[in-house]
């Protein structure tokens, strides 16, 4: 009776150990190596450090450094997270209208997916070039011959890193694009032909039955999107560097475990990254499992 049950659950195990083993020290191993160094006092490297707790996660918000990246990173969301997801949702909305060359138009907006944040980040560096007049190009070129204002972009120390979302939304706006329209297709038609016969418009149509179906599919590009914007590194360095204008937590670890020689300080800056992007996740992996138990 054992060697028939360990028949039907050993193949599996065998199969997945490597997988488990290997997630287990470079994913879950690596993060615990992580939240031990940032309680350390090891602020070179060539010290070893004594145990402070939590002491490194107090001090860093008494740095002014620490607050301009988190601001930055806030803005730098709140316009990625929302601007993807309308336009994803618009360029949904209307392929769902079952357009002619709707296969064509679909690789044209998922084309940007293909491409690293290092190549994107390159070619909008290009673009949203701060130089006016004469030395305009890219984009402030073209606003110039057609007689708009010209901007500073990335450079402008107000609305810097919203001009910096531009490009993480070009980029994921066709994969939210193609979440979306899953989601217009897997509506029954006989849910919209019910709501038509009640007697709703085709607004209402969508108000009441489409976009309250689309919720499961607007939470995961909610999850998706936001672990990305919390964590982007990439992308801010290839447009603008490791300037201060545009700095954001990841880019001051950076700074701080390659420049300024601090490991204790990286990792806490690390942590607390990690725990960021938790706060979207681990919600998201709860009402999955809640989810799938209730069907």
């Amino acid at each position: 009776m054992l060697v028939r049950r360990a028949r039907s659950w050993l193949p599996g195990l065998l199969l997945v150990t490597p997988s488990i083993i290997l997630i287990a020290v470079f994913v879950y191993g690596m993060l615990g190596w992580n939240f031990r160094l940032a309680m350390t006092d090891q602020h070179d490297e060539v010290s070893e450090g004594e145990f402070v707790g939590l002491q490194n996660f107090v001090d860093i918000w008494d740095q002014s450094r620490w607050h301009l990246s988190v601001n930055h990173a806030i803005m730098f969301t709140v316009v990625f997270v929302l601007g993807a997801l309308l336009l994803g949702w618009l360029l949904a909305f209307l392929m769902e209208k079952g357009i002619r060359g709707e296969g064509t138009f679909r690789a044209i907006y998922l084309f940007p997916m293909a491409i690293s944040f290092v190549a994107t980040g390159i070619v909008w560096r290009w673009l949203m070039n701060s130089g006016t007049g004469e030395r305009a190009v890219g984009l402030n070129r073209l606003f110039d011959w057609l007689g708009l204002p010209q901007w500073q972009w990335f450079r402008d120390p107000d609305w810097g890193m919203a001009a910096m979302a531009l490009p993480a939304i070009w980029q994921m706006s066709g994969y939210v694009m193609a979440l979306f329209l899953a989601g217009f297709r897997g509506v029954p038609e006989e849910l919209r032909e019910a709501a038509r016969v009640d007697g709703c418009n085709e607004w209402g149509v969508y108000r009441h039955v489409v976009l309250p179906m689309l919720r499961p599919v607007t939470l995961s590009a909610l999850i998706i999107l936001g672990h990305i914007s919390l964590k982007v590194f990439d992308l801010i360095v290839a447009v603008s560097g490791k300037q201060i204008i545009t700095d954001v937590p990841a880019v001051f670890m950076w700074v701080a475990v390659f420049d300024s020689h601090d490991p204790a300080k990286g990792a806490t800056i690390a942590s607390y990254i990690v725990l960021s992007v938790a706060i979207f996740v681990i919600p998201y992996l709860i009402w999955s499992v809640r989810k799938e138990r209730r069907s």
